[in-house]
């Protein structure tokens, strides 16, 4: 995807990273709409980050997965993934006389595979190790990486606005202090005894 979009908007205080699921429960009778239009029309929606800290005006596009259940009253809880960012260059109140916001945005086309250097592979590769996850991807993109990591939004945020060389020292950063933490309570289980 590349080049300017104009998309229904979901403001929100959250930063999804590509390739990320994310759930979420529908109950706004505008984002009831949204839902129903995503759904039967096959469209994507962004999720504009709706915080303070958001100076670059960044937000994630969105493609529905699945609608895990939906309830008497309308409301419903769904499955949707992160595609791509893209920053924002107008947020509209309302989406082409559809109750719920839109917005003109240009995509930053995140989705290209940023793959690792043999450093953060190795480093990533430890880590997963070291947390007993056996069933994964032999290759790994920065974003798989991030996904891994349960990144907060500050450090979503940093990670997504930083350059491709910063975004690499970044996910070694955050890996070497997962690592020290994971460490730290191998050698504490030593430590203590069952009585």
């Amino acid at each position: 995807m590349a080049g300017h979009i104009h998309i229904p908007m979901f403001p929100l205080t959250l930063l999804p990273l590509p390739g990320e699921l994310v759930p979420l429960h529908i109950f706004e009778p505008r984002y009831k709409e949204l839902l129903h239009d995503v759904e039967s029309e096959d469209i994507t929606f962004g999720i504009y980050f709706n915080h303070s800290i958001n100076i670059e005006k960044i937000g994630a596009l969105m493609k529905l997965e699945s609608i895990i259940k939906r309830y008497p009253s309308g409301e419903s809880d769904i499955i949707v993934r992160c595609i791509d960012i893209f920053k924002l260059d107008t947020l509209f109140r309302t989406f082409n006389a559809r109750p719920y916001p839109g917005g003109d945005a240009h995509l930053t086309e995140e989705e290209a595979m940023l793959i690792p250097s043999q450093g953060l592979y190795d480093l990533f590769s430890e880590y997963m190790v070291l947390r007993n996850i056996k069933n994964h991807f032999t290759a790994f993109d920065h974003y798989q990486i991030a996904n891994e990591l349960a990144l907060d939004v500050h450090e979503r945020y940093e990670l997504l606005t930083a350059t491709v060389d910063n975004k690499e020292k970044f996910l070694k950063g955050q890996l070497r202090f997962q690592l020290h933490i994971l460490k730290q309570e191998e050698q504490s289980k030593s430590v203590f005894h069952l009585n």
